[in-house]
């Protein structure tokens, strides 16, 4: 089977980036911006998953990032952080925006997470890159990507990799 790809952004892209780089079925994890098309053109924090469709599906992928970021706020920040699911194909659209809307049922406000075309991506740069793995005892992280790593661990530990967590030591 192919790898397959899709892009999500939402919140910060060090904390996305941490949440599926420790999923079984996920082969990489670029951190970087992403553009889509018509109102959002602007680039947007995001990153793009490329996973292994045998190990980890395209619902399981979009359900944990519903659940790991402000998929329900319309909060001041989010033309740096769109609430998206990036697709690459017509098939991905369908999928995205039909798992969306089966998933709303497991959250109290609207998700407001947009299914968007993905136009165009720019890498950040690589000193940024797996800031999780190589800075897991940075205030940043014990504050915003830990609770975010706890929550997988509490609702789809069966999708971790094993792997050792800072936050397991707490």
């Amino acid at each position: 089977m192919h790898t397959k790809k899709i892009a999500l952004g939402g919140g910060c892209h060090w904390c996305t980036e941490a949440v599926f780089q420790s999923l079984v079925g996920v082969e990489r994890v670029e951190l970087g911006y992403v553009a889509s098309t018509g109102d959002n053109t602007s680039f947007s924090e995001a990153v793009v998953v490329h996973f292994n469709p045998e190990k980890i599906n395209l619902k399981t992928l979009i359900e944990i990032h519903l659940h790991t970021h402000k998929s329900t706020s319309n909060h001041s920040l989010r033309e740096r952080y769109r609430s998206a699911v990036y697709y690459f194909n017509v098939r991905q659209e369908q999928l995205a925006q039909e798992y969306i809307k089966s998933l709303q049922r497991d959250f109290d406000e609207l998700i407001i997470s947009e299914v968007l075309p993905f136009s165009a991506f720019k890498p950040s740069r690589e000193s940024l890159h797996n800031y999780y793995k190589t800075n897991p005892e940075r205030p940043f992280c014990k504050r915003f990507i830990n609770p975010k790593i706890k929550l997988l661990l509490h609702q789809f530990s069966k999708h971790m990799r094993s792997m050792e967590h800072p936050v397991l030591k707490e």
